[in-house]
């Protein structure tokens, strides 16, 4: 498969649109989700706190598009529909995993910085 390499400063570059999906906070809370395994919609909208019903639906279309989720709906009454990652999707775990990882360590580091800015700047408008 060839390897497309691209212009990540313009915004029709397709390497940067890639970058914009997997970049969305949702993408990655859901594909953090469904690494855990298949998912119906009611319960990632649960898993994943402080999304609408409308983006969430809207980011599960997005992946489906992407290739990096399947949908599968069952003919059963009210129809059942679960989402899966796909070997694509599943090839997010591991960079996904390590930034999380990587917040996890430096969220006290970050904190203090915010602080310490949040302080400087209240300081520096008076």
């Amino acid at each position: 498969m060839e390897t497309i390499r691209g212009d990540l400063d313009d915004p029709a570059c397709p390497t940067r649109q890639v970058i914009d999906r997997i970049g969305d906070k949702w993408s990655v809370l859901v594909i953090l989700h469904l690494a855990e395994g298949t998912r119906r919609f009611t319960e990632l909208r649960r898993q994943v706190r402080g999304v609408t019903p409308k983006v969430l639906t809207r980011t599960l279309r997005a992946l489906e598009r992407d290739g990096l989720v399947t949908r599968q709906v069952y003919a059963e009454v009210p129809p059942r529909v679960e989402y899966t990652l796909t070997g694509l999707g599943a090839g997010l775990i591991g960079p996904l995993d390590v930034i999380r990882v990587w917040a996890e360590e430096n969220i006290t580091a970050i904190a203090e910085c915010r602080a310490r800015y949040d302080a400087s700047a209240v300081t520096s408008s008076r």
